[in-house]
């Protein structure tokens, strides 16, 4: 029986010997550590640039600066401890969105990811022809065809230029979600609708441009079946980030990953961000005291997220999610994804790659043999 191997990655002259790239999870989740394990085993490994700077001395006194240099000392640490793909994870909605990109750039990453908006302008103080002289890729983070429509529609209008791929992340991801309350649930929206829908609005660009641009899948993807499945539909890589977490690399506490292994299915709800979307979450004593109404006091230095209404928070959500990271569950929270129950065990990264890569082929394998009796009957 011959096997079917895992498919390269190519995004532009990047070639990514395993189509995986690891989620970037703040506050504080992926750093160099996780990182550079993922990217040693062929995938991409990723940096989370939201609130890198958290657990540096005197943070509450220059948050900026303390980000900037932070992401560029994780950065560097992350290269030192591998040869492999290293990519930074920036949220459009932070304040210090600018500052962060200019960063990653200066560092050279591999890849930009963009989420948590529509990146439609280039950071201020960076020309257009600095940006495409980089080598750096640039891929936005979506949830929908029109999104991929608006922000690559805009880079070809304003700037004759599009970004090099997108990451369509389903409605089954942790973290904060880019989808209405009623849409999560809702059939319409699962990552199996949203890929071909992505995959088809790519093609005028691809068409446009005379270049690849590879979708990659991410929200929910568990296993290696997952990742056979949503390359049948035309996705070219997937992200992960939940499965990332509980391996022994990962950059969190070891309660953090703990609480991973531990959780229960019915522990896993959908919660209210004070930066006003709706967000996935393991529930905690924390969680369930601001259900009940209960305000947790903060000092906040600068406004990290241009969405948050300070006055009105009833926590910061950076302090809880820190917190959580440091092993102060209880302090905090964990995000994560809607397959987190099914974890069972914290392993290395090489051994969970070795998982993915052997569920995919087995997949694949399985697929083609039943394709061969379907024909032989």
């Amino acid at each position: 029986m011959k096997t079917l191997k895992m498919p390269r990655l190519h995004i532009g002259d990047l070639e990514i010997k395993v189509p995986i790239i690891q989620g970037g999870m703040g506050v504080g989740i992926s750093l160099s550590g996780l990182a550079s394990a993922v990217a040693n085993e062929g995938g991409v490994g990723v940096i989370s640039s939201v609130g890198v700077g958290m657990q540096e001395p005197g943070f509450f006194n220059n948050k900026i600066n303390c980000n900037k240099e932070s992401l560029r000392k994780e950065i560097r640490k992350a290269r030192a401890h591998s040869n492999g793909l290293i990519g930074v994870n920036v949220m459009v909605a932070v304040t210090d969105f600018d500052d962060m990109v200019k960063v990653a750039l200066e560092e050279e990453a591999d890849i930009i990811f963009l989420g948590a908006g529509l990146p439609l302008k280039a950071p201020k103080g960076l020309s257009l022809e600095y940006l495409k002289s980089m080598k750096t890729k640039v891929i936005p983070i979506v949830s929908s065809a029109r999104a991929v429509k608006v922000i690559f529609g805009y880079w070809d209008k304003n700037y004759n230029h599009v970004p090099d791929a997108v990451v369509v992340e389903g409605p089954m991801a942790g973290g904060h979600l880019g989808f209405k309350l009623e849409q999560i649930d809702d059939p319409s929206f699962k990552l199996e609708v949203l890929v071909p829908e992505v995959c088809k609005e790519i093609k005028r660009f691809e068409r446009q441009y005379s270049k690849r641009i590879p979708v990659i899948a991410a929200g929910g993807i568990y296993d290696g079946e997952d990742i056979y499945k949503f390359l049948s539909l035309g996705a070219s890589g997937v992200q992960m980030g939940t499965r990332f977490v509980a391996t022994h690399e990962c950059d969190a506490h070891l309660e953090f990953k703990t609480r991973y292994v531990d959780c229960a299915k019915e522990e896993i709800e959908i919660i209210h961000s004070p930066v006003g979307l709706p967000g996935r979450a393991i529930i905690s004593n924390f969680l369930e005291d601001v259900m009940a109404g209960k305000k947790k006091p903060f000092n906040c230095p600068l406004q990290c997220l241009k969405t948050c209404n300070i006055k009105k928070s009833p926590y910061c959500i950076a302090e809880a999610l820190m917190n959580a990271k440091n092993g102060l569950v209880e302090k905090g929270f964990a995000f994560a994804g809607a397959n987190v129950h099914r974890i069972t065990r914290i392993t290395s990264v090489k051994e969970l790659m070795n998982e993915l890569i052997g569920g995919f082929e087995a997949a694949a394998t399985s697929m083609i043999e039943r394709q061969k009796i379907c024909l032989n009957n």
